[in-house]
């Protein structure tokens, strides 16, 4: 597989689900074999973060990188699943704030807009992970596991259990590509029950969340008025990130993942078992 990076710049604005900041980011065609790479520009001194296993932290509610000087962006897992998924391995992605623009809620803006600008590919090959040998991480305490098998592509089944009132328990497998991804895991939008906002307000976090950028879920329905975009959107929307979690190696997954009530931190565990394999 041959090493990708974008056409042209691409400049993407929007708000902060977080923060509820103005965002403005920046791709950047990179040409040296640097990988991805995040700048705050809104720093001075060493305000860059190599996208790695070694630099998350607080994986909670999105996955986050550092570096060691304190620099910091935030819910990043969005734009990687769709670096992924179209095979970008070297990228500067510039950013004046401390986390991404959360857009709809899904990754579907981003990847339009690079599928209009276009790839390059670059000299060099890169090498997938290839799982040769069944590969896990589990919390059984709490039902939640994480596994990869050997498989000739790139496979995910996913299943959720919320044991929630509407929101039950919901399983979605899908033979990833670039056309399926777009039309079917792409517009799936993040979520969150109705019962959390307060809570996660007082902590300052979702400051930026609305109906426009996020499904709210209530005791029998959805709170959004124009309904879910699939029955089964919150499955996929979990599978739209494992697929930008577990780029957080910087290099394309060969294997067919199984995930049963994971979430951020599952599926890093996993990448650090991964990371082995390189």
């Amino acid at each position: 597989m041959k090493r990708k990076t974008i056409k042209d710049e691409i400049t993407y604005n929007g708000i902060g689900l977080h923060k509820g900041e103005k965002i403005e980011i920046k791709l950047r065609p990179v040409t040296d074999y640097s990988g991805i790479t995040f700048k705050r520009v809104d720093l001075p001194g060493d305000n860059e973060i190599k996208v790695s296993p070694d630099n998350l932290f607080e994986l909670e509610r999105g996955t986050n990188i550092r570096n060691s000087s304190g620099a910091m962006v935030y819910t990043i897992e969005h734009i990687m699943s769709v670096f992924h998924i179209t095979g970008i391995t070297d990228l500067l992605v510039e950013i004046n704030g401390n986390e991404l623009p959360i857009m709809d809620g899904s990754s579907v803006i981003f990847i339009e807009k690079i599928n209009e600008t276009g790839l390059i590919e670059l000299e060099r090959d890169i090498e997938p992970v290839v799982i040769t040998e069944p590969v896990y991480f589990s919390e059984e305490k709490d039902g939640k596991y994480i596994i990869a098998l050997p498989y000739d592509g790139f496979k995910i089944s996913y299943t959720i259990d919320f044991g929630h009132t509407f929101l039950k328990a919901q399983y979605y497998e899908i033979d990833l590509n670039q056309e399926n991804y777009t039309k079917e895991i792409a517009p799936a939008r993040t979520f969150c029950f109705d019962y959390e906002i307060e809570y996660m307000q007082s902590h300052n976090l979702a400051l930026g969340g609305s109906l426009e950028n996020a499904i709210v879920i209530k005791k029998d329905g959805v709170i959004n008025p124009e309904g879910l975009r699939y029955e089964t959107e919150f499955v996929r929307h979990k599978i739209l990130d494992l697929i930008g979690d577990i780029y957080i190696l910087n290099r394309p997954v060969k294997g067919h993942l199984i995930a049963v009530k994971a979430g951020h931190f599952i599926n890093s565990k996993l990448s650090e078992k991964l990371k082995s394999l390189i």
